[in-house]
């Protein structure tokens, strides 16, 4: 196929689609349609994808406009997805831009074609679903031009690493009971077996200013869980007849759907991934844009009690320490990670703890990144936090395998988190702060304190402008948490 770009920053699309592989209609317009240009494409957009700790995520959402507008903004929320992970489906799904009809669309006539190839489409699951559930059919004209699933197929094709079966649905209700009803049919299959990808736009064509405010907001709304408070928000939010504004969401249906989902479920929480509009992107104007989000739906690990003597053995500290610096100098060398044998470990070393891994070269900070939670052991953690720690902070450029040897590594482990009525509850140097409001949250471990000499408006101070982007005073209106943490490390002379 030729590559003739005429990207989209929004939600039209022409074509037609053959009666039974589905051939693609958007390629060479929304995005590279040919295989070579759309791998380097591909591969240029989750170089710059926003990476976050690993955890278990069962859909996303993201946007389907053009590679050069919305690219990015997707490649950040595919780029939750472990690419190791192996699913039985994965339903990708958005709202209908050319046709309305009742219910939902399910492509069951054969597979999808991209220009990276043929992914296999689970026609038993889409034909057993039609079979069972009024509210889903095969609609032909849906399908024609219609781009919203597509565009997100190649970053399933690039991304994951091992086979899978999509699973096409496209929404054509208007209806908020109709999408409550083909919430509960597929509400079944939101499990670890599967993955999901809600796709959609968020506003259409206010200006920059305009588009960051309601899309900050429609976001907001959606974190609420609610799907009668996203409605009610849409609602709300028409009647301040914003210029320009055609929509807060294009696939609010699609949302909705999701909503319905999970919106009971106490161990689904929603994450903000990144936003940026077309305006970003050296393609658009600033006149009239069109919002991206991508958001991770994250399940949250299974609480555990506090560990109850909160303290490690020298000969604990010197396995964890030992783990760290070969996991390190193994995965800095050959891009694998170290396989542990735990026989014989301690509760201490096998124990569900949060840890934080900090990385110093001639005592300056290298590197430091953790995770307050775990439902995998200590010593796992460790290994996951030591890589990401010399391969993720954005603060540093990547560790090089030549200066291993002159890192020295720290290891925090630390207790469960206790939300604080007042500052006067922190004690500095025994205390490590969380501070979160909205979105935005940031962290210092204890040491840090004692390191800096902060007083402790200092120590909120710092965190809440420096870290969570609230500014100085944020951490007054925020929420905030306390920890405490085991810290032991390498000597400075560690060979």
């Amino acid at each position: 196929m030729s590559l003739t770009f005429n990207f989209h920053q929004g939600c039209n699309g022409e074509g037609t689609a053959p009666p039974h592989d589905r051939k693609p209609v958007a390629a060479g317009r929304f995005y590279p349609g040919d295989y070579e240009t759309l791998q380097t494409t591909l591969k240029e957009l989750f170089s710059k994808a926003r990476t976050m700790p690993r955890q278990s995520v069962p859909a996303i959402i993201v946007p389907h406009a053009g590679y050069v507008f919305s690219g990015q903004v997707a490649a950040s929320g595919f780029n939750q997805i472990d690419p190791d992970k192996e699913y039985e489906n994965v339903f990708v799904i958005g709202s209908s831009h050319q046709v309305s009809f009742n219910g939902a669309s399910i492509y069951n006539q054969g597979d999808y074609v991209t220009p990276l190839g043929t992914v296999n489409v689970n026609v038993t699951l889409a034909n057993q679903l039609i079979h069972d559930f009024p509210v889903f059919s095969y609609h032909p004209e849906a399908e024609q031009s219609e781009h919203c699933l597509e565009v997100e197929v190649p970053f399933l094709q690039y991304h994951l690493k091992k086979p899978f079966k999509l699973v096409p649905v496209i929404i054509g209700t208007q209806h908020k009971e109709t999408c409550k009803i083909i919430a509960e049919a597929l509400k079944p299959f939101f499990n670890d077996k599967n993955l999901f990808v809600f796709s959609t736009d968020f506003s259409h064509y206010p200006a920059y200013n305009d588009a960051i405010k309601t899309d900050q907001a429609t976001c907001d709304a959606i974190l609420t869980k609610s799907p009668e408070k996203l409605v009610q928000f849409l609602h709300d939010y028409e009647q301040k007849k914003i210029p320009n504004l055609a929509t807060n969401l294009c696939g609010w249906t699609s949302i909705l759907v999701l909503l319905n989902m999970i919106s009971n479920n106490p161990n689904i929480a929603i994450t903000p991934v990144q936003y940026m509009n077309s305006g970003d992107s050296k393609y658009g104007d600033t006149m009239k844009v069109v919002g991206y989000w991508s958001l991770a739906l994250v399940k949250k690990p299974a609480k555990v009690p506090p560990v109850e003597d909160f303290t490690f053995t020298t000969d604990e500290q010197q396995i964890l320490l030992k783990i760290a610096r070969n996991t390190l100098e193994k995965y800095m060398g050959t891009q694998r990670i170290l396989e542990i044998d735990s026989v014989g470990f301690s509760k201490h070393l096998t124990q569900q703890a949060g840890a934080f891994v900090t990385l110093k070269k001639k005592g300056e900070l290298r590197g430091c990144i953790g995770r307050f939670t775990a439902n995998t052991p200590l010593f796992r953690v460790i290994q996951e936090m030591v890589i990401a720690s010399a391969t993720e902070d954005t603060r540093f450029p990547l560790v090089t395998l030549s200066e291993v040897d002159d890192l020295v590594i720290e290891i925090s482990v630390l207790s469960p988190m206790k939300k604080i009525k007042s500052p006067e509850d922190i004690i500095l140097g025994k205390h490590g702060i969380y501070i979160k409001q909205g979105y935005h949250s940031g962290t210092f471990l204890p040491q840090v304190a004692a390191e800096t000499g902060w007083s402790k408006e200092e120590f909120l101070g710092h965190c809440a402008r420096d870290k969570a982007g609230l500014g100085w005073e944020g951490w007054k209106t925020a929420d905030i948490f306390v920890y405490e943490a085991f810290v032991f490390s390498e000597p400075e002379h560690h060979r």
